[in-house]
């Protein structure tokens, strides 16, 4: 299985500024994921496998790529399904669209990710779910970047199930090991939609 998902996705190594203001030394052409649907689907079939012994009723996910991917796992679970926008202003946050807010209230959500790097998209969903009143059980992923998973775990204690797992550094700008060396920093496109990251690829959050 993880092959199959790294085979989705074309990767290049250099110095990248996420959208979480971290620097990291990997960037992936998460666009690539959508291509071709019938590659992806059994790759969420068996993600929504994973994330079943959860009693998931409804699976969230941040726009745009994890969405996409969420709405394939909550079909192969029969789980409703909503996304959360991000903000285009101030920081990195995501929301809930008014309309499936209420219907949110006691119900038990998985957040699903196609790629998880500084983790922010998932935590801004999780923060904006627990304003509606949902219960947060368990966050899913295509893909994990470096120590995604541990640090998600210390910081919400839910079970993180993911496909994949790829090693990549992640650090804060002020310690960023690349900036002391000079290597030059990319700065990606500004967003051509709510979520993403830029114009030929997007960046792992």
């Amino acid at each position: 299985m993880p092959e199959e998902v790294l085979a989705l996705v074309s990767a290049r190594s250099g110095h990248f500024l996420l959208e979480s203001g971290h620097h990291g030394d990997l960037w992936l052409d998460l666009d690539t994921l959508s291509w071709r649907p019938v590659r992806l689907q059994p790759l969420a079939a068996e993600l929504a496998r994973r994330l079943g012994g959860h009693g998931v009723d409804v699976v969230c996910g941040p726009l745009v790529g994890g969405a996409l991917v969420a709405q394939l796992v909550a079909t192969a679970l029969d789980a409703a399904f909503v996304h959360a926008e991000r903000s285009v202003a101030g920081a990195v946050a995501y929301r809930i669209p008014n309309a499936l807010r209420e219907r949110l209230r006691c119900r038990r959500v998985a957040v699903v990710d196609d790629v998880v790097n500084a983790g922010s998209a998932v935590r801004g969903t999780l923060a904006d779910l627990r304003v509606c009143g949902a219960v947060p059980v368990a966050i899913g992923a295509l893909l994990l970047l470096g120590a995604a998973a541990e640090r998600l775990t210390e910081d919400e204690t839910l079970p993180v199930e993911r496909l994949a797992v790829r090693p990549s550094g992640l650090w804060p700008a002020a310690a960023c090991p690349l900036c002391s060396e000079g290597v030059p920093l990319e700065r990606p496109h500004p967003p051509s939609s709510a979520g993403g990251s830029g114009g030929a690829g997007r960046l792992p959050f």
